[in-house]
């Protein structure tokens, strides 16, 4: 116990309920469960999670568009969530904002008692690397704002090294202020299945067949279209095999470009699944695929490796980092290498120790050990 001799008083921001970012959401819900479970003689945590302001959305010109969803992000992460952050949480002693896109909200906190966890840097390339994203002006003071909150923030997490190199080569955060506290696998993923597991029930379309699996959303950075065009080159030596893509709600033109491909009937897209479902898929894929470009951590990576699944993902300084030698790696976007990377992964045999090595890599990684790391910093900032 500190030297108050009473638990820590800690807000625990968490994006809004209807955010639609499941591995956000993932991790506010795992320290939730740790700060209120494990370590709890340590902590008193109070939990916000507001619902975006449905105020677009009820205008009937606009209730129907895309357009009305992101302007009440824009509303909520602005105006409501800040106001409710500065009311809710009064009298804590810490407060930990878990994403940040939302680091906004340091704003309206006490900066000096304030942290947030820092994913990647994608919330702000418009403003670091413009060539590289140009956006339009109030895109860019969007970004500013929450850059700012970022960098009044008294500690940044990050979960690799990577984020940490890439957070000082564009000077965002003094080095003294970055914390390394990278993610944890759920306990729901491992070689062998967990109760409420039913992806027999969600495979079934697929008749037995074998498959692939990707794991993330439609964003350009998954670079889906790599995913598609690997699948249907390794469709034509493998008729058999399926593609199960779990999380992407795809656009148009990528509908589009699976149906130019003639791969719509070898793709099963099922809805959002819990946690020891999703771990019942990934056990029984051929072979999980990471096609990113760019990434801040890689859920999926280590969350296969633990349920023992063979992944091949790009050849990223980030995923190299968290995937180690347990993972095939290919080049970003090349189709060619891609293809024959997993080809030659499907067709190949591996030692009895490869799978052992897998789960004890993805098994490394413990939200325990995440939300330990996160509430000793706040221990130590505070005196409490």
């Amino acid at each position: 116990m500190s030297r108050n001799h009473r638990p820590l008083r800690l807000a625990l921001l968490m994006d809004p309920l209807g955010e639609g970012w499941p591995s956000m959401d993932l991790a506010g819900e795992a320290l939730h469960e740790q700060f209120s479970g494990p370590l709890a003689e340590s902590v008193w945590v109070t939990s916000v999670r507001p619902k975006l302001l449905p105020v677009a959305r009820k205008l009937p010109v606009l209730r129907e568009r895309r357009d009305a969803l992101n302007m009440d992000r824009v509303l909520t992460r602005f105006l409501a969530y800040p106001a409710r952050a500065a009311l809710r949480t009064r009298g804590q002693d810490a407060y930990h904002v878990v994403d940040h896109t939302y680091a906004q909200l340091v704003h309206a906190l006490p900066p000096e008692r304030t942290g947030v966890y820092c994913h990647d840097l994608d919330a702000f390339r418009s403003l670091v690397e413009p060539e590289k994203e140009p956006r339009p002006a109030w895109f860019r003071a969007m970004a500013w704002t929450t850059l700012k909150g970022l960098q009044r923030a008294a500690v940044v997490f990050h979960g690799t090294r990577a984020v940490r190199e890439e957070l000082l080569r564009h000077k965002l955060v003094r080095p003294e202020r970055l914390v390394y506290a990278p993610p944890g696998v759920s306990a729901e993923y491992g070689p062998e299945p967990v109760p409420g597991d039913t992806s027999d029930e969600v495979l079934r379309p697929l008749g037995g067949r074998p498959y692939v699996l990707h794991v993330g959303s439609g964003i350009p950075r998954k670079r889906v279209d790599v995913l598609f065009e690997v699948f249907a080159a390794l469709r034509r030596q493998h008729p058999d095999l399926r593609l199960v893509q779990q999380g992407a709600a795809l656009s148009e033109a990528q509908r589009a470009h699976v149906e130019r491909l003639g791969i719509g009937d070898a793709l099963l897209q099922p809805p959002k699944l819990d946690r020891a479902t999703l771990a019942g898929l990934y056990r029984k894929a051929r072979a999980v695929l990471v096609t990113s470009e760019a990434e801040g951590f890689g859920l999926p990576v280590i969350e296969a490796l633990a349920c023992g699944t063979r992944v091949v993902a790009s050849d990223l300084p980030v995923l190299r980092e968290v995937g180690g030698d347990t993972v095939t790696y290919a080049p970003v976007g090349d189709i060619g290498a891609w293809t024959e990377s997993v080809q030659r992964l499907l067709e190949s045999t591996e030692p009895d120790t490869a799978r052992s090595q897998r789960v004890t890599r993805g098994r490394g990684y413990s939200w325990t050990n995440h939300a330990r790391i996160i509430l000793d910093t706040y221990h130590r900032l505070t005196g409490y």
